[in-house]
């Protein structure tokens, strides 16, 4: 059993950070009236720590392909958990949001280095065994999440959630230190333009955005905001066109595959999770649920999402992956719009049809987003693939949660403090589902239009090698990892670009 402990240590590190995403949201009424938070301070507290795992991400394997993916994971492991004991303690909801972007900080060092942990580690079949868990892991933090901050919450305090992190971080943090391999970094620079450039884009367009919902679209520092933020974006886009070893090589996007890839990962989290945050807060403001009950209430989505995805690896193995993506994201697309059903005298039962439905789409589209992801970029580009939609699905879900709590709040009012009457509540979270389900449809049709698969040979219309101009950048994954990623998920064949 000694051989799985690898997997062990990446797996419980995996859980524990991606609880962190959806773990606050059913906490979140309790959090703002015990700090006294704004909706807008709220949002921080989630929205940061996706945008630093989001923004970081790329950043982060770059940097463990030069000193060590153990030493970069370790490092993670250990800021994790010091955050997550200072937000446990915040004395207020400034000291919780400064936190809570540390806790991004150290997600992001152990999500970028997980995969190339695991390609260390084993080899051959056992190599498939560890994807296929480390996969599952990924889709139980989805359920888990909702479910334990309820627990929490409900039986002992909104920061117990935080702080439930510490001894999994200790156990994780002894198995990496003990049983984990190390591989000698390479020379090379961390493309620092890159990462400062990308990081402040994605900041200032999520900040823009938040302060849009509680000063309006007009104010003179939503505008400021918004703009900088795009000029940021036309900078990184001109940094990394002139760097020899670029965090992110914009190549790949002229391969009509990956670019549609990156879409369907952003709008695969923009439709599916960032809504379900105000769901749990119309469960315990409007329906009166207590947090526990609220958990539950988002459950059948995540629940049906891990049974799917764990019975799509042998089901779905001869299914092209612009179908199994395609189709998934019109179901998530088609639950969205059954959760148009909520009205002013609506229960809790009225959202789970629309919630089930759009876990079998999660469920189809998740386990063949990487796969095809890598199948549809050059080996040497495997990794800095992964990483790039790692960090579309994570700023899929931080750009979507600002836009959705303004589209919330600007009919809702006060939602946090019972402000909101039942009416305008189903008012805005129709506005919600309507928004979500326009992204998941319009990420379906385009993965389906856009997306070819060829069982073998070469690519009919690929714009040429993609040599790079110096050492190639692997975000977390080596080229010898690329056989273990791809035998985790259902044989799609090539992909063509």
């Amino acid at each position: 059993m000694r051989k799985w402990l690898p997997l062990l240590a990446v797996s419980l590190s995996t859980l524990m950070l991606l609880i962190d995403i959806t773990i606050v949201s059913v906490a979140a009424p309790a959090l703002a009236r015990d700090l006294h938070a704004s909706f807008g301070a709220l949002q921080w507290t989630v929205d940061l720590y996706v945008l630093v795992l989001a923004a970081l991400l790329m950043a982060a394997g770059s940097l463990a392909d030069r000193v060590g993916h153990r030493r970069v994971f370790v490092a993670g492991l250990i800021v994790f958990a010091v955050a997550s004991l200072t937000c446990g303690f915040a004395p207020n909801v400034g000291a919780l949001i400064a936190s809570r972007g540390v806790q991004g900080l150290g997600a992001a060092a152990m999500y970028a280095t997980n995969a190339a942990l695991l390609g260390l580690a084993y080899q051959g079949r056992d190599r498939s065994i560890a994807f296929g868990v480390w996969g599952a892991a990924n889709g139980a933090a989805a359920a888990a999440g909702p479910i334990l901050g309820g627990l929490l919450t409900e039986h002992v305090s909104w920061r117990a959630i935080f702080l439930v992190n510490l001894p999994v971080a200790a156990a994780a943090l002894w198995l990496a230190r003990h049983v984990t391999a190390q591989r000698a970094g390479r020379a090379g620079r961390l493309d620092l333009p890159g990462v400062a450039s990308f990081t402040a884009a994605a900041t200032l367009l999520v900040y823009g955005l938040i302060r849009a919902g509680d000063a309006g679209w007009s104010d003179l520092l939503t505008v400021g905001a918004l703009v900088a933020g795009g000029i940021a974006i036309l900078a990184f886009v001109l940094l990394e066109r002139g760097r020899r070893e670029p965090m992110l090589d914009l190549r790949l996007f002229r391969r009509p595959a990956f670019s549609v890839l990156m879409f369907g990962a952003a709008a695969l989290t923009a439709s599916a999770f960032a809504g379900l945050v105000f769901v749990s807060v119309w469960a315990q403001s409007v329906l009166r649920l207590d947090a526990m009950d609220a958990g539950l209430v988002l459950a059948p989505m995540a629940v049906v999402a891990f049974v799917v995805a764990g019975a799509g690896g042998r089901l779905l193995h001869a299914v092209p992956a612009r179908y199994s993506i395609g189709i998934g994201l019109l179901l998530v697309g088609a639950g969205d719009a059954l959760c148009l059903l909520v009205g002013p005298g609506s229960g809790w039962s009225a959202v789970v049809p629309g919630l089930s439905v759009a876990g079998v789409g999660v469920g189809l589209s998740t386990p063949v987003l990487a796969s095809a992801t890598l199948a549809a970029v050059p080996p040497d580009r495997a990794g800095m693939a992964t990483g790039a939609s790692n960090t579309f699905r994570q700023m899929g879900y931080a750009l979507a949660l600002p836009v959705y709590a303004t589209v919330l709040a600007s009919g809702a009012g006060d939602v946090l403090r019972g402000g909101a009457s039942a009416a305008a509540f189903a008012d805005g979270l129709d506005r919600i589902f309507v928004i979500s389900a326009a992204i998941a449809v319009l990420g379906g049709l385009a993965v389906l239009g856009l997306l070819r698969t060829t069982q073998g040979g070469p690519e009919t219309d690929d714009p040429g090698p993609m040599q790079a101009d110096g050492p190639s950048t692997t975000q977390g994954v080596g080229e010898s990892d690329v056989a273990g990623l791809t035998t985790a998920g259902p044989a799609i064949g090539r992909i063509s670009s």
